[in-house]
Formats: structure tokens, sequence, C-alpha cells
């Protein structure tokens, strides 16, 4: 290396090259999903810049309303939900979009497009006021109704089996976006002195094992005997308990370093909580292509039929090995 090449060291992939670099591996490589890509890309930007500064202007806090979950909608939800439904309207690639903030489906407009969105804009974003990762969690279908119609919820409730790309935002100490084609996944952190996405975790794959569980503790009295007997078997192999309350920060810190994050049912919530089209098969097809594995305790998640756009399931997804004992131990204390 000379002197010049010290003075100037290259900056990275940036995500645009990258998903051009890719487009072949596409089964459809006509460009539309490249885009499509890009659109989440820019709005995820923007999100991010809004997230920082709403400790400086009024858009931290509850907004006043409760969103069709029945959770309190905070501003930062609302700015999120218009920020990419705007990117996906204006991109002109989706013909539907599935949000968390909207009862029914959302019609872009775009006839013509070829995809379908579902979408949690903003999850975790009770944690918005302390400081806490938040993100965005995507998912990515072809439309199975003929193009030139406004989509239709057969398009919206395909299995996650069907999903062309899938990932998540996690804006936190730095902005992540890390996503999948089917093809391996690959992370790409955000340089904010160039406003790009730059890979920096490229091919992606979780540890087969791991020593930390995520689960809220704190519902233990509604869990099953099952759940439970899961918990003891984690306490008793001297895991580390960590759950932050972001799903996409859970997942993420496990991704990484090998875990499981739990979502059971209970008696409060006997379907979970987190939603099957937007938040678990998102995540279901990123932990999969990472070597990973995503279950409902009984069922691959990505093989669960979805009946409704907010549907809710139990989730365990992470490192395969931790997620096969939890099936395995389920099933032994529902067989006894």
């Amino acid at each position: 290396m000379d002197h010049h090449d010290k003075l100037a060291l290259p900056v990275g992939t940036t995500l645009d090259r990258f998903i051009m670099r890719k487009q072949e591996d596409f089964p459809y490589a006509t460009g539309e999903l490249s885009q499509l890509l890009r659109d989440i890309a820019l709005a995820a930007k923007i999100v991010n810049r809004e997230i920082n500064r709403s400790g400086l202007i009024d858009i931290a806090g509850a907004y006043g309303n409760r969103n069709v979950q029945g959770e309190d909608q905070q501003k930062l939800d609302v700015i999120a939900n218009v920020r990419f439904i705007r990117a996906l309207r204006n991109g002109g690639e989706v013909c539907t979009i599935v949000s968390e903030e909207e009862e029914g489906m959302i019609q872009t407009g775009n006839t013509k497009g070829k995809y379908v969105v579902a979408i949690d804009p903003l999850d975790g974003s009770s944690n918005i006021d302390v400081n806490v990762s938040i993100g965005t969690v995507f998912s990515i279908y072809r439309r199975i109704s003929p193009t030139g119609s406004a989509g239709n919820e057969q398009d919206c409730l395909q299995r996650g089996t069907h999903q062309v790309a899938a990932g998540y935002v996690i804006y936190g100490s730095s902005t992540m976006l890390v996503y999948t084609t089917g093809n391996g996944v690959n992370g790409f952190t955000y340089e904010n002195s160039l406003g790009e996405f730059v890979l920096s975790h490229p091919t992606i794959m979780t540890p087969a094992t791991g020593t930390i569980y995520s689960v809220n503790e704190g519902m233990a009295q509604h869990f099953s005997k099952g759940m439970a007997a899961v918990v003891a078997h984690f306490k008793e192999q001297e895991f580390s308990g960590r759950y932050i309350g972001s799903l996409v920060a859970d997942f993420h810190r496990n991704l990484l370093k090998g875990g499981i994050y739990m979502y059971p049912a209970t008696s409060k919530a006997p379907a979970g909580k987190l939603r099957l089209l937007y938040e678990c098969n998102a995540l279901a097809f990123v932990v999969e292509q990472a070597g990973g594995k995503a279950s409902n305790g009984y069922q691959r998640t990505l093989e669960i039929q979805p009946q409704g756009l907010h549907e809710r399931c139990p989730f365990f997804i992470g490192s395969p090995e931790l997620v096969s004992k939890v099936e395995e131990l389920l099933a032994a204390e529902e067989s006894s």
C-alpha cells in the first residue's frame, strides 16, 4: 500500500452497490426488488434522523391515540409509519402494505406493483423515552393476484416460506440494517458522515448454541407447566438472562452471540403477543438463513398459515440447538 492509498482507505461496500451486485440472486432479476430494498433503506435513514432528533424536539412520548393492537401509539411510531408508507408508495414497486399501526390493508395505488410488504415501522417504541434500542421489522412477498388490480388479503396472508426478502433495522449505539433475500444474511452499519449503509457484517451465521435466554420472567405466573420447565432448564444450565423488551434488540444480540428469545403463550395471552406477519415471519426467515431456527414451540414458524393480518403467535427463535431443546421440553410436558 503506497502513501496515497493510506490517505484514502476504502469506505467499504455500500448497500446500494451490494444490492446491485447481488441482483442476479433474486428470483426475479428485473430490478424491482432491488429498488424496493433501496426504498426501505431510504425510509430507515429518515426514521434514524427523526429518532436522533427526538430528544431535541417534541416527537417523543405518547401520541394520544391507541393503535389497532390496543397499545398507546408513540409519536415516533406515527412518524415511522408515515415515512415507510410514503417511501413504499412513492417507490412504485409495492401494491399493498400491512402495518402494525393500521387495522386494514393499505392500498398504495400502485396496481402494477409486484410486491406486498408487511412491516412493523417502529418496534419497541415504549423504549424511545429511555434511550434503549428500537427497530423496524419488514417482510416482502411477491403478490399472488394479477398485476393491474389492487392487492388483496390472499396476497398478504401468505406463509412465511413464500417471503422473497425480509429484515430489520436496529436504531441503537449504531444503526444497522440486516436483511436476507434467501441467499444468506448480511448486515450494514449506517455511516452518518456519508449518509450510507456500509457492509459491516457479511454472511452472518448464528452460533449453533449459546448461553443467553431472553424472556419476560415477570410473566412467569402466567406460564404453562411446559414453559416453566423450559425456564428452569436454562437456569439449571446457568444461562444468562437478558431481556431488553425491544424484540429487534434482543433478537439482534442473540443472532450475533448465540442464544434464544422466547415470547410464549400465557394464560393472559393464549396466542402469545408477537404478530406473525410482520414480526415473527420476518425474523424467522432471517434466522433460518443464518443457520438458526424459529418455532411456535411445536411447528416451524415459516410454515404457519396466517389467518388474519394482525394474527399473534407464540415465538421461540435463535440458536438451533436451543430452539430444538424448547420444543423437546414442551412436547415432554404435554405428553406427561
